[in-house]
């Protein structure tokens, strides 16, 4: 088996791919020879297959795979982890932020007697607004979820691989690797790297991808938006029952009379208002069930690049 295999999520990324293999080969060789990386092409409508299928060519530690369609990052991890052989996987973003160089620290550290080691980015080399939507998109999930999330870690990281046997036991629709690796316990370490600038290209997540994105996570990891739901028509009622008892003294004991068109009226617009966002909270965790209800597979394989391995 290889020492470590290296799981990479292509998207649009032909202009990072021969330095990626560069510096990853560069790296990887004073670790160990014995590993093997696997690219899986989401279909970005680029060169990004014909690079790889380039490079697995000239190098056999080098394998890819070619979906079918889009279907997300997370699914691309997912199939790469599902073909791997390693002894210790590590997942990294194509684009160059997550440095090869820092895999062998992940790894000197995981010797240390730790299961995995997630990289964390110190100063992440991302926009502002980026940065502070996520900042409070994990204090929200915090708030919606058991335990902390810590927004300066992603995907980086390096896992044993009883680790990600367990990774592989969760079969859910909306899959986020992230967020299932800081279900599993085990023992965690991690590790300040350095996050660099993107070396080219330009993110695929627009703000819209990210707030779909935010919203399945949180939907897939807790329930609790049901709750709340539930407190907030508890309050409603409470305060309605109270104002209607202070109308009620207005108008008997203190003869003032009840102006009523326009309270009524904001009134009924509000309540209905929180009425469509109560409905349309049950309806994504409903849309969800259906979802996994039709146990489709989570990706679709067109192609592959070099000798790649079953489905474990």
């Amino acid at each position: 088996m290889p020492l470590v295999s290296v799981i990479i999520p292509v998207y649009r990324a032909e202009g990072c791919l021969h330095e990626l293999y560069r510096r990853l080969k560069s790296s990887l060789e004073t670790l160990t020879l014995d590993f093997e990386t696997i690219m899986v092409e989401d279909c970005g409508g680029d060169a990004s297959w014909s690079i790889i299928e380039q490079l697995a060519h000239q190098d056999s530690r080098i394998k890819g795979i070619r979906f079918s369609r889009n279907f997300g990052q997370h699914y691309a991890i997912a199939a790469g982890l599902d073909h791997c052989n390693g002894d210790w996987i590590v997942v990294m973003d194509c684009d160059l932020q997550d440095q090869p160089e820092e895999i062998v620290r992940l790894y000197q550290k995981a010797q240390e007697g730790y299961d995995m080691v997630l990289a964390r980015r110190v100063e992440r080399q991302d926009g502002f607004l980026k940065k502070l939507a996520s900042f409070y998109y994990y204090k929200v999930l915090e708030q919606l979820t058991e335990g902390s999330h810590d927004h300066t870690i992603g995907n980086f990281g390096i896992y044993s691989l009883s680790v990600i046997d367990k990774v592989l036991l969760f079969k859910e629709r909306v899959y986020s690797f992230p967020l299932t690796v800081r279900l599993l316990g085990f023992n965690v370490a991690t590790l300040d790297v350095e996050h660099a600038r993107r070396f080219a290209g330009k993110s695929s997540y627009s703000y819209y991808k990210l707030i779909t994105l935010a919203i399945d996570s949180i939907v897939s990891q807790s329930n609790k938006l049901l709750t709340y739901s539930i407190r907030v028509g508890f309050l409603l009622s409470s305060s309605a029952f109270i104002y209607a008892i202070y109308l009620i003294v207005q108008y008997w004991l203190l003869q003032v009379p009840v102006a009523g068109w326009t309270s009524i009226m904001v009134s009924i617009y509000f309540l209905m208002g929180l009425l469509f966002v109560n409905l349309g909270i049950i309806g994504i965790y409903l849309g969800k069930i259906f979802d996994g209800s039709k146990d489709r597979p989570l990706y679709i394989i067109k192609e592959i690049a070099g000798v790649i391995k079953n489905i474990k």
